[in-house]
């Protein structure tokens, strides 16, 4: 008779335990956050033990785990303020210290405090870049497009850049400084396309109505991949190169139209045809 009042009390105590709370949806895109930024740490130590080759390939990793964490997130609608602010973070360390540290260490040591001043632009750059995105964000509503060139696509450009020319620096002899004289400019360029409004493409969501609408945004990105993986290196310097500089036309393009005809937002028409 004892078993049956035994197995009731054991229920009542087993009802009054709190129920274990289901893991929050915001874990999934925090793991590829904190992911992205364990590959930018591990790529400045290599970098500072002389291995820029591993180091690189690290920050363009860590630029693969930034676009799953972002397309974690809108596929389980788990967008925070949270993930957003330690995205920062981890951008700022990854696509920011990383790649400055890179392309001291590689070539502009050589110049003293003109080499420390110009490595620091991507992570200064970078970080106001960031800031900018993050006050938008909470005040304005989701765009198709980047105001400003992607830090992940800055850092990967960099990498790309020591990637293809570390053993081919006999193409830039004809220049003062050799490959530096190459490299100066690409770092200001790429610093001032961070903190500039000009527009640069977002990827879709992978919904019906995104696919649908953005089409040809899905097939361009498929061609990027896979250019990517047959060329490697050389690849990666031609799609962020075209990547660049079909968001520089398409600020061109806005430009001419606000400045020479009455569309007040050309932007609005390109959207709908890209």
């Amino acid at each position: 008779m004892k078993y049956p009042i035994q197995k009731k009390r054991f229920k009542r105590r087993l009802s009054k335990r709190p129920k274990l709370k289901p893991i929050p949806r915001i874990v999934v895109p925090s793991f590829f956050t904190l992911m992205n930024l364990f590959c930018g740490f591990v790529s400045i130590l290599l970098v500072s033990e002389g291995n820029l080759v591993l180091g690189a390939w690290l920050i363009v990793l860590a630029g693969l785990f930034d676009a799953l964490d972002g397309f974690m997130a809108r596929l389980a609608n788990a967008t925070s303020d949270f993930g957003i602010e330690l995205d920062s973070i981890s951008d700022v360390v990854s696509f920011g210290v990383a790649p400055g540290f890179l392309i001291y260490t590689f070539a502009l040591n050589e110049l003293a405090i003109v080499g420390i001043l110009l490595s620091a632009l991507p992570p200064l750059c970078g970080a106001i870049r960031l800031a900018r995105y993050n006050v938008e964000a909470k005040h304005q509503e989701d765009s198709t497009y980047f105001k400003g060139l992607p830090i992940p696509v800055q850092a990967i450009m960099l990498s790309a850049f020591y990637l293809t020319f570390m053993n081919r620096t006999e193409l830039f002899e004809g220049l003062n400084q050799g490959i530096i004289s190459a490299l100066i400019p690409v770092v200001i360029l790429l610093s001032f396309l961070m903190v500039s409004t000009i527009p640069f493409d977002k990827i879709p969501r992978f919904d019906r109505a995104s696919v649908k609408i953005h089409k040809n945004k899905l097939i361009l990105i498929f061609i990027y991949f896979i250019t990517i993986v047959i060329f490697q290196d050389i690849g990666l310097m031609f799609v962020f190169s075209f990547f660049i500089l079909k968001g520089v036309g398409l600020g061109a393009y806005i430009f001419w139209k606000q400045a020479f005809t009455d569309d007040p937002d050309p932007l609005e028409d390109h959207t709908s045809i890209s």
